[in-house]
């Protein structure tokens, strides 16, 4: 009967092996799962940074006013018979 029981425990150890530490385990489902949420919140705000980026591509191919307004921010330019005006402001001595 002894040897029944250790026979019988054996083979439920040789059978629960695989369910917690083989190629299918609970702790690798549990470790890609975690990787698929850590790849989905990857995927969404490259999304969003992709959607802005098509946004901007669409408005600066339709508009001017969009051209217009990125070669005044980043290029300085002005249009014909405008006048610029540069405001400084004084910085306190020892800042600088």
């Amino acid at each position: 009967m002894k040897l029944l029981t250790v026979l019988l425990a054996v083979l439920v150890a040789a059978l629960q092996y695989p369910l917690w530490l083989g190629k299918g385990s609970w702790l690798k489902v549990s470790d890609l799962d975690q990787q698929l949420t850590q790849q989905r919140a990857s995927t969404a705000s490259l999304k969003a940074r992709n959607d802005a980026l098509d946004a901007e591509v669409r408005d600066l191919k339709e508009g001017l006013a969009a051209v217009e307004e990125r070669a005044r921010l980043e290029l300085g330019m002005i249009k014909r018979d405008e006048m610029f005006y540069q405001v400084v402001t004084p910085t306190p001595p020892g800042q600088r």
